[in-house]
């Protein structure tokens, strides 16, 4: 299949503003819009109740995505939207989906500053699993809302930072024609604290070597994206804490998720596990090894 954004589709308002800001991105990117809407196995009992049996779970598996199509066809003009259902399990077809996809789009139930992101196990599970990056937008998201047009904030780690996060963040300044705010923090090992005691010129000196190094990381970046203005941020203190502030004003929050074998559950890591609940703004999250 060629490439297209595609956005899981379950006909709640926050797969439909997901599904409006993935139509903006298609357009962005100049590919056809792929909505997809998974249709999941029920028991036995529930297949034979009348109400919410098999014949009436077709019905709105199919005619969701129809309908979803229709409208988005009507708001954007000339953008090329497709319609599917699928038989399965949400985070095993989706994630599966995303593999023939530049990027795949997915609702996050927001509740305001405060309260955050609600990411659910559907969510948590496309995640860990999708090789592809993966957009989470909240309910509450709206293209002439707070921070359209602000910057790409990108999540950077210094330590280990990896080609496919900065390409991810650079390409979506560019589409947009807005900047990069590239967001760096740093801490030290807790018998360096005794460092600061002996020398109150160690942590100035520590702070502008991980000022320097982040310089160092967006170095090529400036070089091949000239015409993308980047600001740097670099300081002490929590990274989730920092990267939540900066989506305030921004259009896109991206980090990264290294890839990594797990025997159970959900391994995203903490700092983008905490930006995914509480970012005001759609959060990419890219994978990379």
């Amino acid at each position: 299949m060629s490439r297209t954004v595609t956005v899981g589709l379950d006909g709640s308002p926050e797969s439909r503003t997901a599904a409006e800001w993935a139509a903006r991105e298609a357009r962005l990117r100049g590919l056809p819009l792929r909505l997809v809407h998974v249709w999941e196995p029920v028991t036995e009992p529930m297949a034979q109740d009348p109400l919410i049996g098999v014949a009436t779970r077709r019905h709105w598996t199919e005619r969701i995505p129809r309908e979803a199509a229709g409208e988005l066809r009507l708001r954007h003009p000339g953008l090329e939207v497709r319609s599917e259902h699928q038989d399965g399990f949400p985070g095993e077809v989706l994630a599966a989906v995303a593999e023939d996809s530049e990027l795949l789009v997915l609702g996050s139930r927001g509740l305001g500053r405060i309260g955050g992101h609600l990411v659910g196990s559907v969510g948590f599970s496309v995640l860990s699993r999708a090789g592809r990056p993966v957009v989470l937008v909240r309910s509450g998201w709206r293209p002439d809302g707070e921070g359209a047009g602000g910057p790409v904030v990108l999540g950077v780690d210094t330590t280990a930072p990896d080609d496919a996060v900065f390409a991810f963040a650079f390409e979506q300044a560019e589409r947009r024609g807005t900047a990069v705010r590239a967001v760096r923090t740093w801490s030290m090992p807790p018998y360096y604290v005794y460092g600061f005691a002996a020398d109150p010129t160690f942590d100035r000196e520590w702070a502008g070597q991980e000022a320097a190094a982040l310089t160092e990381a967006l170095t090529p970046w400036r070089q091949k994206y000239p015409d993308v203005r980047v600001t740097e941020e670099c300081g002490y203190g929590s990274a989730s804490l920092q990267l939540v502030e900066a989506s305030h004003d921004a259009s896109l929050v991206v980090v990264g998720r290294r890839r990594r074998p797990a025997s159970f559950g959900t391994h995203i890591g903490p700092v983008t596990h905490a930006v995914l609940h509480h970012a005001t703004a759609p959060v990419a999250v890219v994978p990379h090894d």
